[in-house]
């Protein structure tokens, strides 16, 4: 972080709830959120991880800078393959963001300053639910306790994300990385799937809903991506009418803030989300 981000630091406290699913089950959620009484800005954070990899805790370095600086953190344990295989996982990604609206008084914030932010795989899915938060497959589950609530957000947050699955695909095929291939392949049925579930395609094909201002980190040494990714979707969702700002690291890698927290780049792009969402809610 630079100066003006570390002198608003604070105290924050990190705390565990649980999300009930309609079938009984729940989705376990990490909330880093800061002393006093807000209201604060609050952000779902969806972790990544090739859809198959991690936890509620894997954006923990992101999530507490957020919680230090004045800004609720909310990271949902989403299901993974073999029983989250898409689209399921995006439907608990879904009831979190409605869970964190339904609940954002009781954590110190308001509704209106809900945002949603999303690192590679995790970045997909959040895409997902901010272009489409009225898709009934997103939808599917709902939140007994706030059913009237929806999933629309007031801005988002997309870092080193997997905004083209399909292309993304083609690339690993290219490259042979079977890493890359075996994770697409144990996350989507086919790649019809991959075509559907497409934050690409969605801009192209004007299925999406209102958009929020969107802010896209990007590393230019990203061996997970193709090189254009990131610019080509800043350009559709610019083209569609969204408000989009995109932030190329040269020489960075994917997941460069979690893999290199201590480098320049990492702690700049840190603060770049801070005033990014402070700058958002500041408007509401």
């Amino acid at each position: 972080m630079n100066d003006a981000a570390t002198q608003q630091a604070r105290s924050f406290r990190v705390e565990e709830f649980d999300c009930a699913r309609p079938d009984g089950t729940v989705m376990p959620i990490r909330v880093a959120r800061p002393a006093g009484d807000g209201p604060f800005p609050a952000v779902i954070d969806a972790h990544g991880g090739g859809w198959f990899m991690g936890d509620r805790n894997t954006n923990a370095r992101i999530d507490d800078t957020l919680a230090a600086n004045g800004i609720i953190a909310a990271s949902p344990e989403f299901r993974m393959p073999p029983s989250g295989r898409y689209p399921v996982s995006i439907t608990d990604i879904h009831l979190a963001i409605r869970w964190l609206k339904a609940n954002a008084q009781r954590l110190g914030s308001r509704p209106e300053l809900v945002g949603a932010l999303g690192t590679s795989s995790g970045g997909h899915q959040v895409l997902e639910c901010v272009l489409r938060p009225g898709e009934p497959r997103y939808a599917a589950l709902a939140l007994r306790e706030a059913p009237n609530v929806d999933a629309r957000v007031a801005y988002a947050i997309a870092c080193w994300s997997v905004a083209d699955p399909l292309r993304r695909f083609a690339f690993a095929r290219e490259v042979n990385n079977k890493g890359l291939l075996d994770a697409h392949a144990g996350y989507w049925p086919d790649e019809a799937a991959m075509a559907e579930g497409n934050p690409q395609l969605v801009l192209a094909r004007g299925l999406n809903g209102a958009l929020p201002p969107l802010l896209m980190l990007q590393g230019t040494n990203d061996d997970n991506l193709p090189a254009d990714m990131a610019e080509n979707f800043a350009g559709a969702y610019r083209s569609a009418g969204g408000a989009v700002t995109l932030h190329v690291f040269p020489g960075m890698p994917h997941a460069f803030v979690l893999r290199q927290p201590d480098a320049k780049e990492s702690k700049q792009a840190l603060d770049l989300i801070v005033q990014f969402i402070k700058a958002q809610t500041k408007r509401v």
